[in-house]
């Protein structure tokens, strides 16, 4: 017996356009625009299976709402991995090169490293006009937001060097400028932090900081005023990353809690380092938003005790025999949402969980990103035979949740209604796997209660996702 969310965490490799499946309720007439979600899409060829979920085939997904209807298309991303996939080879980056002395072979010809994945798998971005996928390779691919026809690589227009990227890039709408990270390798490793204005594809450096190890980073935040980056004790091995043995950047991490976890603030203006404290070991993905209030800077993140996450993301432990079939995901811990009040003068750090509450893939509504939140929704994660939906009220510490049985949320995207003035005035979009049948549902919560405003059943059950973005304009 296979584990109930096991649909999850299988290859989809038919492609839907343009299908308008029936909706359940009622989706308010004023939500118009295009969800654009990206996510792991093929996992094996034949009898060769993918190492880890981070390394999947990229899938485009794209739920198109007006006047009330959905419409649905997936499709996978054409690129170089993707033709590989078809001529019967799965490559990967994160956890995953099954090229084996194919791998060596490439290194000897160019004299030194290959060539990145251009699998684009993790998120979506609007840069310069164009739709861009993204991942934390150093390479980017830019699709049609109306077919999901893949468009070719997009570059940037400048010399930044970069051996990892932010899949991340935080969309701060009040100064209309996207704001990234990159790590460079070498004798003396980088964080390069960046801002792209809107209509531009150059990278302006707001300031390069001495990276420790470097770390594994996965996010960051901004306020106002500031950038800040959690550098966490999981370091890089930069020989065994760039070795020609490694299977990949999953060979090269190392746990280091003596190092304890950084804390970088950094002004968006000067590029000045005005905080850097060293707080006790911490693994983080994901943030939550930052804003400061006064001298502090106010950042809520999820965090783990420790980086075992990355590993239990390994599929053979994902997909489960069904042995432990009744837990929400098998072996993965849980992380927890936890606020970091950073006082920059002192250079000190009040750091308290916001709630007991399992949480992950947590977003705010974009009008808040980097000002002062009061609400966050995400994944909820602690609950048996299911994943729920969390609306985590960040001042009081209390949360609304709604779970279904064997039902099986993905990252929620909070989108305003036109005109709103709450910050939850608003509707919550989530995809969701109905385990019983199989089937990927997409869901709509009022944003203040939420209250199950539509459903609607997908054609398939689509993989687990990643993140995505809601475009008005799209």
């Amino acid at each position: 017996m296979s584990a109930p969310y096991a649909p999850g965490f299988r290859s989809l490799t038919n492609e839907v356009t343009d299908h308008r499946p029936p909706v359940e309720g009622s989706i308010p007439e004023w939500l118009s625009g295009t969800l654009v979600r990206n996510g792991p899409g093929r996992f094996d060829v034949g009898s060769e299976r993918l190492t880890h979920w981070f390394d999947g085939l990229a899938m485009l997904r794209r739920y198109a709402f007006d006047d009330g209807e959905i419409t649905y298309s997936n499709r996978f991303l054409r690129t170089n991995a993707y033709e590989d996939a078809l001529h019967g080879t799965l490559t990967g980056q994160f956890a995953t090169d099954t090229r084996g002395w194919r791998k060596v072979l490439s290194w000897l010809r160019s004299l030194g490293p290959p060539d990145s994945t251009d699998n684009a798998n993790v998120h979506v971005a609007r840069l310069d006009g164009e739709y861009v996928a993204l991942t934390e390779a150093p390479r980017r691919v830019a699709f049609d937001p109306r077919t999901l026809g893949t468009r070719g690589e997009f570059t940037f227009e400048d010399e930044l060097t970069e051996h990892v990227a932010t899949a991340h890039l935080v969309d701060d709408p009040h100064r209309r400028e996207w704001v990234g990270f990159a790590t460079q390798f070498g004798r003396r490793p980088r964080y390069h932090l960046y801002r792209i204005p809107v209509g531009s594809r150059s990278r302006e450096v707001i300031a390069s900081i001495d990276a420790d190890g470097p770390a594994y980073v996965h996010d960051c935040s901004v306020t106002a005023d500031h950038v800040v980056v959690v550098e966490t004790p999981l370091v890089i091995s930069v020989l065994r990353a760039l070795s020609p043995f490694s299977e990949g950047v999953l060979d090269a991490f190392d746990w280091r809690p003596e190092r304890g976890t950084r804390v970088l603030v950094v002004d968006r203006e000067t590029g000045d380092l005005v905080a850097d404290p060293t707080l006790p070991p911490a693994f983080v993905f994901h943030h939550v938003n930052a804003y400061a209030d006064g001298d502090t800077v106010v950042l809520d993140l999820v965090e783990y005790p420790n980086a075992d996450v990355v590993e239990a993301m390994r599929l053979d432990r994902l997909a489960g025999d069904g042995s432990d079939a009744v837990s929400g995901f098998p072996d993965v811990p849980d992380g927890y949402p936890v606020r970091y009040r950073i006082d920059t003068r002192r250079g000190i750090v009040d750091r308290a969980r916001l709630h007991p509450t399992g949480m992950e893939l947590p977003r705010v509504p974009r009008r808040v990103v980097g000002r002062r939140h009061r609400y966050a929704y995400g994944q909820g994660t602690d609950r048996d035979g299911a994943n729920g939906l969390v609306k985590l009220d960040c001042e009081a510490g209390t949360t609304r949740e709604w779970w279904e049985r064997s039902v099986f949320v993905e990252e929620p995207v909070p989108v305003r209604r036109p005109g709103g003035t709450d910050e939850d005035d608003g509707v919550v979009v989530a995809t969701a796997l109905d385990a019983d049948r199989e089937r990927t549902l997409l869901l709509v919560f009022d944003a203040a209660t939420l209250d199950l405003l539509a459903r609607t059943v997908l054609p398939h059950a689509e993989p687990f996702g990643f993140h995505g973005r809601f475009f008005a304009e799209a």
